[in-house]
């Protein structure tokens, strides 16, 4: 019952984010499957048989708060699918001694790339209200379709900031529409992973539970997306990933340290997350200063203007 009551938890702390931020809830509830022991191939089984309703919800939810571009959503959604059921049949055919240090490595780099993108970079918006193409977002759903079904997580760490970084969409409707074309993929990858394990690893239980942690958050996530500071939020995700999944290699026996050694590095590391997630604090509170002094310059131009 507590590993129950602790996964419903981590489905709603997933799908917050996941619904705030356009990425996490696969990668944040695949790195505690792993880290307690579940095969690599079932854990992302289980959790995309979770987000067939979490996606749904999700994309519900944002849609009536306006969130949604459904060009992106097509466009994106169909070759996500594609590249998802690709991703879950190659995993289901690797062998845990593979697949296990294969998945960490894979979150621990989606980790980084969410951590630093966000903390160093924040997000561009000067090329607002300009077209997505086709040429770009049908490659980029086939990688991070792939991505999520072999990493137990990817779609909103690939497909998001890509989007993002673009500067051609609202974040908020860049997030709504990930999350809302991520039903495309988790049923895909649900079925993969039918296809190549049928039932066997795959804990129905366990996926009910983080089904209905996330299906509490995702209406509450879709009003968060217009608050939370997508900065700020971004680091605090990428730390985490980034500092769960080096805590497992180093306990993988590819990767022989002593107890000590593991201590110092994950401190380092915690540490290293602290300052970037205070960093990205600063930063936001500065654009928020700089644009409310511009706000305020703005009249004030106008009137010296007048006289």
């Amino acid at each position: 019952m507590r590993t129950l009551v602790l996964l419903a938890l981590v489905g709603l702390g997933a799908q917050l984010v996941d619904g705030s931020l356009g990425m996490a809830y696969g990668v944040t509830s695949t790195t505690l499957l792993l880290a307690i022991g579940t095969n690599p191939a079932a854990a992302s089984a289980t959790v995309h048989l979770a987000e067939v309703g979490t996606t749904l919800a999700s994309g519900a939810s944002h849609w009536r708060f306006g969130n949604v571009d459904w060009k992106v959503v097509i466009k994106i959604g169909i070759p996500g699918a594609i590249g998802a059921f690709a991703g879950a049949t190659f995993l289901s055919w690797l062998s845990t001694e593979i697949a296990k240090p294969l998945m960490s490595i894979l979150l621990l780099a989606l980790g980084l790339y969410v951590l630093l993108r966000f903390t160093l970079r924040g997000l561009r918006t000067d090329r607002l209200g300009q077209p997505l193409r086709k040429r770009f977002l049908t490659p980029l759903g086939l990688v991070a379709g792939f991505m999520d079904a072999t990493g137990g997580g990817g779609w909103g760490p690939v497909g998001t900031p890509a989007i993002l970084a673009s500067g051609r969409m609202e974040p908020r409707k860049v997030i709504g529409s990930i999350d809302t074309s991520e039903f495309f993929v988790a049923v895909a990858a649900s079925l993969g992973f039918l296809f190549g394990l049928g039932t066997a690893g795959i804990n129905p239980t366990w996926a009910l539970a983080l089904l209905i942690g996330g299906l509490i958050a995702a209406p509450i996530a879709a009003w968060l997306v217009r608050l939370v500071p997508p900065r700020v939020l971004g680091s605090a995700v990428g730390g985490i990933i980034v500092l769960t999944n080096v805590r497992t290699l180093l306990s993988l026996d590819s990767f022989p340290v002593s107890d000590g050694v593991r201590a110092l590095v994950l401190g380092i590391i915690a540490i290293g997350w602290a300052a970037a997630v205070v960093y990205s604090f600063r930063q936001h509170r500065k654009a928020v200063a700089a644009e409310k002094a511009e706000t305020v310059g703005e009249p004030e131009a106008a009137a010296a203007t007048a006289v």
